[in-house]
């Protein structure tokens, strides 16, 4: 019997399907919540696309055939994780296949809040040229980064801090050896230390019970009022009210940030309003070149649990 793989996604992520999938299986493209994906679920193999809100209880009882769940995203935040350890399918995220984007997104951000690149194309579409004043605006060279969460996306932004001269300290429940921190070029440093010391922080941590709110008003004012903070993850591992609260004061220089508590985030959200901030629409992770990555990535789990292999990538909380 050929096994079917079902791919969920929207459009220009299912056209890049037939030229990548493997041979030998029925490749079945639907789009979110179509009836093509509901037609397809009853005898499906492989699960696979941008499908962490499926994972629940009902999923497992409309597709009984499942033998791997593959999402093409980094978080799994909205999957039940406790339907799927009872089904026993691997639920496996998307290998740091959107690791590069990701990076690559943090210090495009870093860089536009430290140059007020909102203000200054503003001021230049205006007709102001220089504006009122030229803003002040500053250079991330010897400036000290520190990274929360130092996995697959963070140790890529440690990478490219350093090519941009900066010093990078990191927090992580994992510490790394003390000669792979040396290879790295980095070095461990407690969250207090962290926050206090800091010019710019990044976040790469995921969303759980551990890291909901990590940075709240008290983290907030044990920094540096010139730091930055820089959010790529999640946006509820931020109090946003109380970040905002501390950007409208003063007592941040600015904040770059692709997520948000609520996505899309509301209008009437006051970061909205405010002249220190550089906002993405949780779109640091999806270029043509990671779709491509997601996708090979998640075809060959596809055909490592065919051939009898263990699944990678499992997310751990089930590994």
């Amino acid at each position: 019997m050929v096994e079917r793989v079902l791919v969920v996604g929207p459009k220009d992520c299912l056209a890049m399907v037939d030229d990548i999938a493997p041979k030998g299986f029925e490749i079945v493209k639907a789009l979110h919540n179509s009836p093509e994906q509901k037609a397809a679920l009853p005898g499906a193999h492989y699960f696979v696309g941008f499908v962490q809100q499926y994972v629940t209880e009902q999923l497992y009882k409309d597709a009984p055939h499942l033998k791997l769940v593959q999402m093409l995203s980094a978080g799994y935040d909205r999957s039940d994780l406790n339907a799927a350890r009872k089904s026993k399918v691997p639920l496996c995220n998307n290998g740091g296949a959107n690791s590069v984007a990701v990076s690559e997104h943090a210090l495009l951000l870093m860089l536009a809040v430290s140059r007020r690149l909102i203000t200054q194309h503003a001021n230049v579409t205006a007709g102001r040229w220089h504006g009122n004043a030229p803003p002040t605006v500053h250079e991330v060279r010897n400036k000290v980064l520190g990274i929360i969460g130092l996995g697959t996306i963070g140790k890529k932004v440690a990478r490219l801090a350093l090519a941009f001269g900066m010093v990078v300290h990191y927090y992580d429940i994992a510490r790394l050896k003390e000669e792979e921190e040396d290879a790295l070029g980095v070095r461990f440093r407690l969250l207090p230390e962290i926050l206090r010391h800091s010019d710019i922080l990044s976040l790469h941590v995921p969303l759980n019970a551990s890291t909901q709110h990590m940075i709240g008003a008290a983290e907030l004012a044990a920094m540096k009022q010139s730091a930055i903070i820089v959010n790529t993850s999640r946006g509820p591992v931020i109090d946003e009210k109380a970040m905002t609260a501390a950007l409208s004061a003063g007592k941040l220089f600015g904040a770059g940030l692709d997520v948000f508590d609520e996505e899309p985030t509301p209008p009437d959200n006051p970061l909205l309003k405010l002249d220190n901030v550089v906002l993405t629409a949780h779109l640091a992770g999806p270029t043509y070149e990671s779709n491509v990555t997601r996708l090979r990535n998640g075809f060959d789990n596809v055909q490592r649990v065919a051939r009898g292999e263990p699944a990678l990538w499992v997310v751990p909380e089930l590994a």
